[in-house]
């Protein structure tokens, strides 16, 4: 999946992952609720987001680097590492960045209005990842990628698995799936516009 030219450090792909990691050492060294507390989506399910009315709006983004289990951190990093560092690649740091945004944003509000505020992880994100990448590999032939057929099984796989409880019932973990299926949705459909506006301009030239 990953062509050996891809550079080795992606700046905002390392920042992502570092930023991360730090917040779980935190929350494992120090009290978890005063590091998670200003990080999460909002403390509260009524009123809606006071504090993101308030004017906290890294708020929409920020529970995207709390993770609360020595897998849940692994396996978010391996695959934002992954798929993070291949869409900094071939489209920029700025475009990965605004990339970001909107993915946290949409996966962790959907979220939230489906459970509640305590939730987090880089999962919805890293499915968006995955949903702009297999549809540019599959509409926009400047991407010059093509996702390995592995890993859209291995993907959807686990997003099936996740759905199905299974992981709940076996082992207790609570999944934020809604911000999975939100994330994936909105980056094929970031996908799909990103790849109209390329070939728009391809027709100009």
């Amino acid at each position: 999946m990953i062509p050996r030219m891809i550079p080795r450090h992606p700046p905002l792909t390392i920042v992502m992952v570092t930023i991360s990691v730090m917040v779980y050492l935190l929350m494992n060294v120090l009290n978890q609720h005063t590091i998670a507390a200003p990080l999460l989506i909002s403390e509260y399910l009524r009123p809606m987001l006071p504090e993101i009315f308030g004017g906290q709006w890294w708020r929409l983004v920020t529970p995207m680097f709390l993770h609360f289990g020595v897998f849940h951190i692994v396996f978010n990093m391996l695959w934002t590492w992954e798929l993070g560092r291949l869409i900094e690649w071939r489209q920029g740091m700025g475009s990965l960045g605004a990339l970001t945004l909107a993915l946290s944003a949409v996966s962790n509000l959907a979220q939230y209005f489906v459970s509640g505020p305590l939730f987090g992880g880089m999962s919805g994100v890293i499915y968006g990842y995955f949903g702009y990448v297999w549809i540019q590999s599959l509409t926009n032939p400047g991407f010059g990628i093509r996702l390995n057929p592995v890993i859209i099984k291995l993907m959807l796989g686990w997003f099936l698995i996740c759905w199905s409880g299974i992981l709940e019932q076996l082992f207790g973990l609570s999944v934020a799936n809604t911000a999975h299926t939100a994330g994936l949705l909105s980056g094929m459909v970031i996908g799909l516009i990103v790849s109209g506006v390329v070939r728009a301009t391809a027709k100009t030239h």
